[in-house]
């Protein structure tokens, strides 16, 4: 099918400053300052392309944090946002906790050691799932209102904003630290958490809030009184929130909503979160996501909650499909967003509080897992390796594409989310080169392959691209670069989607990195000169040279899905294929995965060296190093008891986390039932609502209490129940609840070792 992209009446919207940074803190002090405009951020002056990333390191063993954090950075995260949860550090009235895992300042540290800035979403109300939404439960019996602007309540916000800033004091933007934004309570008069002591009996609410931007404004006033100076503060927008002209509203999106069935059952809806929109323009569609109180060509759009996967709630299971995470990223990125922000993009475990646990009734007790693209014990999704293709092209290219207007077709306008047949796509372009934006995945549903499809621009000098042979397996989204400069060659048009440019050592010219993506009819690309490179569809890795007739000259490096989705780039001068996650630490390359020989594979050659001092080496005729290291295989056999209908003993070994580069070891369980837990001397290590994937408990943090327990764990079930009745005619008040059937089995127990390898450059 055809379709037609007119932009010869295409005017740039003007750029213009966004007056809401403290000129006083913008600048640190090796010179760097921050700045906006109404379309994005600036580093220097120049465009930057932010991912924001959310990890919350009160949920996260602090042994975990480094590496972590290093994944993060190696995935294209140039900013963490993670939640401060009052509760986690004054959840007993006056006894306040910064030690171990709710260590702010080390965990700062470290995201300044990795490169990394943060935006600090410091409450006093949070959400997040977490008990109260973060408020301590003391508050309840005040004698003031919790979000409002009761002296008593503002006076609890000061001492949490001192504590916070007695932490940070030092690591802020001015003073030569990471933290450059903050965020000021969430979701002020949107939304709210029950207070979780009364849950079940009157499931009484904590305050949503009803003072306004006076109430924002007066949170931001405690913030300087006690010196959190930050250069700008932000504030959610969605939900008519109040915000603050001189904040910066953040947005999102999720397509898997577990809210919806808090009260009620049925089905879950598809979504509009896969149809593209111009976020940036005054004639956006409004809606429940998305209908600021501005104008929305007046202040970026930029996002903090986009679905980097989705919890699991009592009333609402699924198996997340990871290929919608970097879908809604092509969406947004395609929408005018030049400011990324995943929620979560690492998942994480909850502290157990005194007495009580700290999380909300709806999910489980412990796992946050999120399902999101590093999961809670470090784990390596689909999602992660998938996200950071688009995050490297957006950092890479950002002075280019940040800039760029949004142009939605004609076509897209009709499109239904239920419609399956149609080609959605969009445009980011400034009238003369641009990106195709194209997706072909929609949650709760399923697309069609696209074949033989022509998309044709008509640009505003009068020329003519054509892109031709489009194809796109279902769940596939890609982004096709037209006119695009390759230092000095042009690239009139291609359908395999740019990644990223590195400087190989020793090189005069930058290579250029491009992945063919699934489903593609015919994988091209068209240079201005006339040279035409057909792409194998078949080969991992291909390298071309390309000169542009008048003595210019690049490389051009195409990679398979599959193979781009393994890539992380070292030093802006390497490409590092790895099994699992590749990142750098230090002087270390490091790499995590779960196969007993390890290989990497290099370009160029001969960049990594292991601990022994081995090279990697081209394989026969690729341009590729590889280099294996082979580490001693662990198999570790659990042991199982059957106790009672739903309750088991499962032992570990002696050993179960010894083994030469055996980093961690994943307990992994499969079960039915509706409910899964796992004890070690009776204390919950992990829990579980069943969906029918696999259930992965790291042993790395809870190795010394299983030790303890003499390596026996105790799961148990909860039954799903049918038929269930509770016998209330016996005398003396007893109750009985009976079922006509349950389910409870245990169907697999296992483990399954991490292996990390380090390597150096050679």
């Amino acid at each position: 099918m055809n379709h037609v992209v007119d932009l010869t009446n295409f005017v740039k919207r003007p750029i213009r400053p966004f007056d809401i940074v403290d000129r006083t803190r913008n600048t640190n002090p090796n010179g760097d300052s921050i700045d906006f405009t109404n379309y994005y951020m600036t580093l220097n002056g120049k465009p930057f392309f932010g991912v924001s990333g959310e990890f919350h390191f009160s949920r996260m063993d602090e042994s975990r944090w480094d590496d972590e954090l290093a994944k993060c950075a190696a995935g294209g995260v140039n900013v963490i946002a993670n939640y401060v949860f009052w509760n986690h550090h004054e959840e007993i009235e006056g006894q306040w906790d910064f030690t171990g895992s709710k260590n702010l300042r080390r965990f700062t540290e470290l995201c300044a050691k990795h490169g990394m800035y943060m935006i600090l979403r410091m409450g006093p109300f949070d959400h997040g799932e977490v008990r109260n939404g973060g408020v301590p439960d003391w508050v309840y019996g005040k004698d003031y209102e919790a979000r409002s602007l009761d002296a008593g309540w503002l006076a609890e916000v000061r001492e949490l904003y001192t504590k916070i800033h007695e932490q940070v004091d030092g690591l802020l933007f001015d003073q030569g630290g990471p933290i450059i934004g903050a965020q000021l309570d969430n979701e002020y008069m949107h939304s709210s958490a029950p207070w979780e002591m009364t849950t079940g009996i009157s499931d009484e609410w904590v305050p949503g809030g009803s003072d306004g931007i006076a109430y924002l404004e007066a949170l931001r006033g405690i913030a300087h009184e006690v010196g959190i100076d930050v250069p700008f503060y932000t504030a959610t927008g969605w939900g008519g929130a109040p915000v603050p002209d001189d904040v910066l509203p953040l947005w999102g999106g999720y397509a898997y909503r577990p809210w919806l069935f808090y009260a009620h059952g049925g089905d879950h809806p598809v979504t509009d979160e896969y149809l593209y929109r111009d976020f940036h323009s005054n004639d956006c569609p409004r809606g429940d996501e998305f209908d600021p109180s501005y104008q929305p060509e007046d202040k970026p759009y930029a996002c903090c909650e986009m679905g980097g996967g989705m919890t699991n709630s009592y009333n609402y299971r699924f198996v997340l499909p990871m290929k919608s995470v970097d879908a809604m990223t092509n969406i947004k990125m395609a929408s005018g967003c030049n400011f990324l922000g995943y929620y979560m993009y690492h998942g994480g475990t909850n502290p157990t509080g005194h007495g009580v646990y700290l999380n909300e009734g709806q999910v489980p007790k412990k796992s946050y897992d999120y399902q999101a693209g590093l999961g809670e014990y470090g784990q390596v999704r689909e999602s992660y390796g998938r996200m950071k293709t688009l995050h490297y092209f957006g950092s890479t290219f950002a002075e280019r594409f940040v800039p760029m207007d949004v142009v939605v077709p004609a076509d897209q306008a009709g499109i239904k989310p239920t419609d399956r047949e149609p080609l959605r796509y969009c445009v980011r372009t400034d009238g003369r080169s641009g990106f195709v934006f194209v997706n072909n995945f929609q949650d709760h549903d399923e697309m069609t392959a696209k074949h033989d499809e022509t998309i044709e621009i008509a640009l505003a000098d009068g020329s003519h691209v054509t892109f031709d042979g489009i194809g796109l397996a279902p769940e596939e989204n890609c982004v096709l670069p037209f006119n695009m400069d390759l230092d000095g060659v042009t690239l009139t048009a291609a359908t395999v989607q740019p990644i990223t440019a590195i400087t190989l050592p020793g090189a005069a010219r930058r290579t250029f990195v491009f992945l063919r993506p699934d489903g593609m009819d015919r994988a091209w690309m068209r240079f201005a000169d006339g040279t035409v490179i057909d792409v194998d569809g078949e080969a991992d890795f291909q390298k071309f040279t390309v000169g542009s007739g008048s003595g210019a000259s690049v490389d051009v490096v195409v990679l398979s899905r599959a193979k781009a989705d393994r890539l992380t780039v070292i030093d802006g001068e390497a490409l590092v294929f790895a099994p699992g996650a590749a990142y750098r630490n230090g002087d270390e390359i490091r790499v995590e995965s779960s196969d007993g020989d390890i290989r990497v594979e290099t370009y160029p050659a001969g960049y990594l060296a292991s601990g022994n001092g081995e090279t990697d080496v081209m394989d026969g005729e690729s341009p590729l190093g590889s280099l294996t290291v082979s580490v001693p295989s662990v198999h570790v056999e659990p042991k199982v008891e059957q106790l009672s209908d739903k309750r088991y003993a499962i032992t570990l070994p002696e050993g179960f986390m010894d083994g030469d580069h055996v980093k961690d070891a994943l307990l992994q369980v499969r079960y039915m039932g509706d409910i899964g837990w796992m004890f070690a001397n009776a204390e919950l290590l992990s829990d579980n609502f069943c969906n029918g994937d696999v259930w992965e408990i790291g042993m790395k943090e809870n190795a010394a209490r299983v030790r303890a327990a003499g390596n026996r764990l105790v799961f148990v079930i909860t039954p799903l129940k049918k038929g269930v009745n509770v016998n209330v005619d016996s005398p003396m008040a007893a109750r009985m609840e009976h079922a006509d059937e349950q389910i409870a089995a245990l169907e697999s127990v296992g483990v399954k070792p991490v292996y990390e390898v380090a390597f150096r450059k050679a």
